[in-house]
């Protein structure tokens, strides 16, 4: 891959976000696929919320067995301040759509594993409450590079769909996608050219092994300034990066790669880097 001169309009920029904790009441319950269940939530707490990057995450604090709300923290001058005795289970996810006029939050849940999220949106229904903590801050990746690339697994599918809707008419994008079959493909809308490859895993078994076949047969554009993100399991994510910067020669200052969950690991959100 030839190399070039990194334009200043293509920084990457950090914002950050100062620390609110919001209590917020479902509204609406979708199945998207049997693996995909879109939970649209409403409250007044969301008139000051932002999410400025597609691949933000905040806390969702789930309540705890028999209870109505979750026992939500305050916002410490060190951090989030939990209620004595109390630290309600909490989850990493994205903001899938926010509408800041109708205070609605799109919240995606990936059915892939048995836990905590998974079940609490198994049985979702309007009425119920969960709380959200952050986003405390953003990775803004501009929309102007000259093409895109997407790597990810379920969990991922949120982050890549709201990055689809961003992207400029005419854009170059390409999405590559692991999911467990072909039930569980969504429909992207967007106005990017886009090149996309579904891979599945229950053809081999093994998770992974699928998306990291798939990435290293994806074409990358020999012209122009392009960006890849990734995310999903820690050691699938590893591996991409590995390979995308080793092997296709991409700059480490245009890759972001995530482990939004660890095979055999609880709650593992880390950016993957040197």
């Amino acid at each position: 891959m030839q190399t070039h001169d990194h334009r200043t309009d293509l920084a990457v920029q950090r914002v950050r976000h100062p620390l609110k904790f919001r209590l917020l009441q479902v509204k609406q319950v979708q199945a998207l696929t049997p693996h995909l269940i879109r939970v649209t939530f409403t409250g007044d707490d969301l008139h000051d919320f932002v999410s400025a990057s597609f691949d933000d995450h905040m806390k969702v604090f789930f309540p705890e067995p028999g209870a109505d709300k979750p026992a939500l923290p305050e916002a410490g001058p060190d951090g989030p301040v939990f209620p004595a005795g109390q630290r309600p289970v909490a989850r990493d996810f994205t903001p899938r759509r926010f509408d800041r006029e109708a205070r609605e939050l799109d919240i995606e849940f990936a059915m892939h594993e048995a836990g905590p999220a998974a079940t609490w949106a198994a049985q979702a229904k309007p009425g119920q409450y969960l709380g959200v903590g952050g986003p405390r801050g953003s990775l803004v990746i501009p929309t102007g590079f000259d093409w895109h690339l997407l790597i990810g697994d379920d969990t991922a599918l949120p982050a890549i769909a709201r990055r689809l809707e961003e992207l400029p008419p005419g854009t170059r994008a390409a999405a590559v996608i692991e999911v467990a079959d072909a039930s569980a493909r969504i429909e992207f809308d967007t106005r990017a050219e886009l090149h996309l490859v579904w891979c599945y895993r229950n053809d081999t078994g093994y998770r992974g092994e699928p998306l990291l076949q798939a990435v290293r047969e994806t074409y990358l554009p020999e012209d122009g300034e392009g960006y890849v993100w990734a995310a999903g399991e820690s050691a699938t994510m590893r591996a991409v990066r590995y390979h995308l910067c080793t092997e296709r020669g991409v700059d480490k200052s245009r890759i972001r790669a995530a482990s939004y969950w660890k095979q055999g690991a609880a709650a593992v959100h880390e950016t993957l880097d040197d």
